[in-house]
């Protein structure tokens, strides 16, 4: 499990049948000292997250789950939860990501 950012969306008008309907994100992952990762991932995403949220994403069988579609699926990343605030161990709190802080 990681906590990103949603920084984009994906469309793809051709893909595996099992992802038909699906909407998907491009995420980039949290890092402690607030520089952008370079790394991005996809994730499908079933809760309506949108650019700018930070969000927890899960990957492989806790995917499928959160997904809905069981193990018949192309896929295994998905959002499972769109973050309102984080509190860290050396005390900081980190709340939710304004626009103006998402990268362009």
């Amino acid at each position: 499990m990681l906590v990103g950012t949603v920084v984009g969306n994906v469309w793809s008008t051709v893909k595996d049948p099992t992802l038909v309907g699906l909407r998907f994100l491009v995420v980039q992952p949290f890092t402690l000292d607030g520089k952008p990762s370079a790394e991005t991932i996809i994730a499908v995403d079933p809760l309506g997250a949108g650019i700018g949220e930070r969000v927890l994403v899960v990957f492989g069988r806790a995917a499928r789950h959160v997904i809905g579609r069981s193990h018949d699926i192309g896929f295994q990343c998905a959002v499972a939860g769109i973050v309102d605030r984080m509190e860290l161990e050396d005390g900081r709190t980190i709340g939710p990501v304004r626009r103006e802080d998402t990268p362009a």
